[in-house]
């Protein structure tokens, strides 16, 4: 018997926090269904969503500036629980009838967190002997508490940072539990919607793809889908999650541009047409992708030329699938959000994506997104539990693209042919000395710049290779991976001497910012 997997939900209302995001990604890890919403949601649209409770972000504004972002009155009515963190916390004190002041020394980072009174059924399992360490980022804090609640915690600089109304059911804590640097925060997160609001935990990979194969066929009917398969994380699970409900209903095509890592094609072939069973249409245009790049350094004009021809080929390819009516694509929840928010204008440091927003109107085929809902880490594990390679399921990200943005300049055969070679040894050798699952995202470049050599006492004038290696928690930052000196010139050694045409390899050791994590 199927489980409704959305009947337990929490909403979180969005002020403006870096980190937002990461608390959906918290509450789906305690096995809860969330989403995500701006902070000026309707109130009836919040009473429709009937949630079992309602977490408020943190945010960058101060609740007594003019015009500060607010929620309506009647939402603290609604009788469910509230937590609000940080901003939010400020919000929910401020409303009731506390005060909330700038703070004499403001808090950003590591703080330890004293327990004071009783902790009350959220705070329970948080503290370890009296005390927590916690993460802040806030320059106002609240210097008295609303009648009915009652101090919580404290640290050094703030006398109050954790509140609670049991009997209402109100939380809220001055830190943020869902970074990684509140260790315990994970626990209090869970506690929130597990134990305060009574979710059971519905939200599993398994009641996932189940509910997912539901809706599939629900809506797909007898009618066929077509897929772009990518070879990617988000394309191969959506192509696996569709195959399992539909079977041969389902047609993907893989356009293999000649841009691809090293065997990545024929890998993609062997793993959907041969392993499971899915009907793969391989399309070789590397020729005419070569062909339409020839002659091009703009790093955008490449990417467009790249796309445009990649949709024209699709679209070629699609025409000849008879009733086909469905098309598939592999937009996952972040994607989503970032579009949301770059319509409304209300988040900060986002983008539209490009499979968000519908289709070209001369396509005529209805859209079916069955990982819309999921976060990345989600995605890869209903990957696993679709039988995919853990080894494809958490291979770094690899841009739309391809190598046609890591080699720089001109893309040329020869080229895209000594930047495979090198970035396959590189990454094997980041796999053999256990780096590559600590590593965000590595990947070799092709200079197209030549430097003089000694090979076999003779003379050698041969291309450049760099190589990156990032650490990073959301691609909107980063640091360069520290790899052992060791290793790093045991790859370079296996480069030079294994890659005809290259003499030199160099370590990319620059952040974002100033840097991006892609060259082009």
């Amino acid at each position: 018997m199927s489980q409704d997997i959305h009947g337990e939900k929490i909403l979180i209302l969005d002020f403006g926090s870096q980190y937002t995001q990461l608390i959906a990604r918290r509450v789906r890890e305690a096995h809860v269904y969330c989403e995500l919403h701006p902070f000026d949601m309707e109130l009836e649209a919040i009473r429709a969503f009937a949630p079992r409770g309602i977490i408020l972000s943190g945010g960058p504004k101060s609740v007594y500036d003019e015009g500060a972002p607010a929620v309506a009155e009647a939402l603290f009515e609604l009788g469910v629980p509230v937590l609000g963190i940080c901003y939010g916390m400020q919000l929910l004190a401020r409303h009731f009838g506390g005060e909330v002041v700038p703070a004499g020394k403001r808090e950003y980072g590591h703080a330890e967190l004293h327990a004071v009174g009783r902790p009350g059924p959220l705070f329970e399992e948080f503290f370890i002997e009296g005390k927590s360490p916690v993460w802040m980022s806030h320059g106002d804090h609240v210097s008295q508490v609303p009648a009915g609640f009652e101090v919580v915690a404290r640290t050094e600089n703030a006398p109050v940072c954790a509140i609670q109304d049991v009997a209402r059911r109100l939380y809220g804590v001055q830190f943020h539990p869902e970074v990684n640097h509140t260790p315990h925060g994970e626990q209090l997160l869970d506690s929130f919607v597990r134990q305060i609001c009574g979710c059971s935990g519905q939200w599993t990979p398994g009641h996932i793809i189940e509910d997912a194969i539901a809706r599939i066929r629900r809506q797909v009917g007898s009618e066929r889908v077509i897929l772009g398969l990518s070879g990617g994380v988000d394309s191969s699970v959506a192509a696996a999650l569709i195959q399992r409900a539909i079977g041969d209903q389902l047609t993907c095509v893989f356009v293999d541009n000649g841009l691809l890592r090293l065997g990545e094609g024929d890998q993609v072939m062997r793993t959907f047409a041969a392993n499971m069973g899915v009907n793969v249409i391989r399309v070789n245009a590397e020729e005419r992708f070569l062909g339409a790049l020839a002659g091009e350094t703009d790093p955008e004009r490449k990417r467009k030329i790249i796309g445009n021809l990649f949709v024209q080929i699709f679209e070629e390819e699609s025409a000849r699938i008879e009733d086909a009516r469905w098309l598939a694509q592999g937009t996952i929840y972040p994607d989503v959000i970032e579009s949301a928010g770059a319509k409304t204008g209300k988040a900060h440091n986002i983008k539209s994506h490009h499979n968000v927003g519908g289709l070209p109107e001369h396509m005529k085929l209805k859209l079916l997104e069955p990982l819309r809902e999921l976060f990345k880490d989600e995605v890869r594990a209903i990957g696993e539990e679709l039988g995919l390679p853990h080894q494809m399921v958490y291979r770094h990200p690899f841009p739309g693209p391809g190598l046609g943005v890591r080699i720089l300049g001109e893309v040329k055969l020869e080229y895209a042919d000594i930047l495979r070679r090198a970035d396959a040894i590189y990454i094997e050798e980041l796999y053999r000395t256990g780096h590559y699952d600590k590593i965000s995202q590595a990947f070799a470049v092709f200079l197209p710049v030549r430097s003089v050599g000694v090979m076999g006492d003779g003379r050698t004038y041969e291309y450049v290779i760099a190589l990156r290696a990032v650490e990073t928690k959301d691609f909107m930052t980063a640091g360069w991976y520290p790899l052992p000196y060791a290793d790093m010139a045991y790859i370079s050694n296996r480069i030079i001497n294994e890659v005809k045409g290259v003499n030199r390899v160099v370590y990319d050791i620059s952040s974002k910012p100033p840097a991006t994590i892609e060259w082009e």
